[in-house]
């Protein structure tokens, strides 16, 4: 399990800073009048320069990504109930992207905002979290109809 943990999490770092830029061109495409913006102002001006503060968003991006990929094991935990799986998983996933989320800059450093983007980020597990568990339980549906079917 612990090289399961430590191969996903190697995965995870580049694919998290593909994710993370990925969104940065998206937003400036939409919303920077034709320039690029790697990191919010308020990250170079914490973090002392652009370069410095993209390094810092590098890592967070790729400790978010590192964190999400490996926590996808807790759904191959097969004695865990789905509960306990989307509880236990739910908790790592916020507990990671909220600090990144912070440190970034990505959300004010107030109560109300922290509170809003947690609001917003538990939503939107909740959604996503609804649709992956309608379409697992539609395949599963589907193999023990096959299944029944080739019993007879």
């Amino acid at each position: 399990m612990k090289k399961q943990i430590a191969l996903r999490a190697l995965l995870g770092f580049p694919l998290g800073v593909f994710i993370g830029y990925t969104i940065t061109m998206v937003i400036s495409s939409i919303f920077a009048n034709g320039f690029y913006s790697p990191v919010v102002p308020a990250l170079a001006e914490q973090a002392g320069s652009q370069i410095n503060a993209v390094w810092l968003q590098y890592g967070l991006t790729g400790v978010l990504g590192a964190v999400i990929a490996a926590g996808s094991l807790i759904w191959e935990i097969e004695h865990w109930n789905i509960m306990k799986q989307t509880i236990v998983h739910f908790i790592l996933v916020s507990v990671t992207i909220l600090p990144v989320a912070y440190l970034a800059k990505w959300v004010a450093g107030t109560p109300l905002s922290l509170l809003s983007y947690f609001g917003v980020f538990a939503a939107l597990y909740f959604v996503i979290w609804l649709c992956m568990y309608f379409v697992l339980r539609n395949k599963i549906k589907k193999a023990n109809q096959k299944i029944q079917a080739e019993k007879q």
